[in-house]
Formats: C-alpha cells, structure tokens, sequence
C-alpha cells in the first residue's frame, strides 16, 4: 500500500455533509497554496448533479481508446485498476487521465462503473468522455468528465498509480478528492480532519449576513455591518487553523 495521511473515517463522514466550494473555502484558510490552485477547471464536469458529495483517495491511470493495443485485449487492463485500488486507504476515487488529443471515444459506461463500485470506489473521474449515461444513474455512482461520446474506441489503461492531469490540476496516487455538482477539488491531506470541523464555523460566519438579508428591510449601512461580523468570524476562524497546523 502506498503511505497515504489516513483521514480518520468519521472525519471523511463529516466532510461528505459540506459542499464542495464550502470546502475549498475553508482549505484557503490555511494558505497552503494559491487560491486558484488545487481545484478541477470547467472542463471537469458531474454527469450526476443531484449526486451527494463525494469524498476519497485518489486511485490514478492513463488512458488511450483512439488506436488498438499492439496486444491484449481492449479493456484487458481494467483488473490491474481494480488491484490498484488495494495501494489506498478506502475509499478509492479513480482518476483517470485521457491521453489521446482530442477526446476519442469513451473512458466509462455501465460495465466500468459497475466494476469500479463493486470494488469499492466511491466516484470516477476522468478527463475522458463517459457514456451509458441512463445505464449508470441507477447505481449512485458519481462520475465527472469531459463530456459524452457514445461509443468506446479501443480502451486501453495504460498504467496505474502514477502522477495523472485532470482538468488542469495534477493527482498523485493517494490525494484526497472532494466533488459535488460545482466541481471537483484536493484537500491537503494534513489539514482534511481539521477542515472537516472548520466548516460548520464557516457557514455560521457566511449566515451572518443571510441572516441579515432575510430579515427584511435591508440597508447598505446595515449590510455593510453584517458583511463586516461575516468578514470577523472567518478572520478569527483563520487566525486559529493556522496556530493549530
């Protein structure tokens, strides 16, 4: 198994409560990186919107459908995906990185889905396309990708459990991934715990002025004052993840 930063389970539970973007809020607190990094771009989409949030370590391959393998069979390599996934602490979110440019054909439908959370995944991402769309919604399998295409080329993974691009970010073996509808992001392994804890004081902070909004009547003096108690509880929340890393 690969040394991977095990979140405690009850913690990955807690993160599965918050959405995406309330988690990236948080991570910025902590000014680990730049506020623009870490995050999936808009090439990276969810096929399942009304999906809950998904939460999992990182399970990478490459992959290629525009040309037959020089041997083997088409999707010959999905087992050594599936003995891959054994290298993360559970659970796994597969990430795979299309190498063929353009997009030739697709990454994913109903046997690949059902094969990957039978095995225990909890979500596909890929840079690929996906299709069997109708055919996967039944199994409340979270998939993002780069589109649909409805037929699969000549599949082929190429390696497993190496560095991977997807959507402009890149995956190591082992990162931990966060996706809902608005996207996918990496929380810093370290801090996840703490992130995890940290959000129900964000949004308090962030109700502040909803708070305000829906109490009728509003006044730019007034919400200038409400976004100012907002802007002093995440300062304050900041100022105690940082002393606490």
């Amino acid at each position: 198994m690969l040394k991977v930063h095990a979140v405690p389970a009850a913690d990955l539970d807690q993160l599965r409560k918050w959405d995406t973007p309330t988690v990236c809020n948080v991570v910025e607190l902590f000014d680990l990186r730049s506020r623009s990094a870490g995050y999936m771009d808009a090439r990276i989409r969810a096929c399942y919107p009304k999906l809950p949030p998904m939460v999992g370590y990182a399970v990478t391959a490459t992959f290629r459908s525009a040309a037959a393998p020089r041997a083997g069979n088409v999707y010959a390599s999905l087992s050594d995906l599936v003995a891959a996934m054994g290298d993360v602490p559970a659970p796994a979110i597969v990430v795979v990185q299309d190498l063929d440019n353009p997009t030739a054909a697709a990454m994913f439908g109903e046997v690949v889905c059902s094969t990957l959370k039978a095995f225990g995944a909890a979500g596909l991402i890929t840079s690929a396309a996906g299709r069997d769309l109708d055919q996967v919604e039944p199994l409340q399998f979270p998939c993002f990708s780069d589109g649909t295409i409805c037929a699969h080329g000549y599949p082929q993974i190429l390696q497993v459990n190496v560095p991977v691009q997807v959507g402009g970010v890149t995956i190591h073996p082992g990162d931990l991934l966060h996706g809902d509808r608005n996207g996918v992001t990496t929380i810093p392994n370290e801090v996840a715990s703490t992130t995890a804890h940290a959000c129900a004081e964000y949004m308090a902070a962030e109700g502040v002025i909803f708070d305000y909004l829906k109490a009728g009547k509003p006044t730019v003096e007034g919400f200038a004052k409400a976004r100012k108690e907002c802007g002093d509880r995440i300062a304050a929340l900041e100022r105690k993840l940082m002393a606490a890393r």
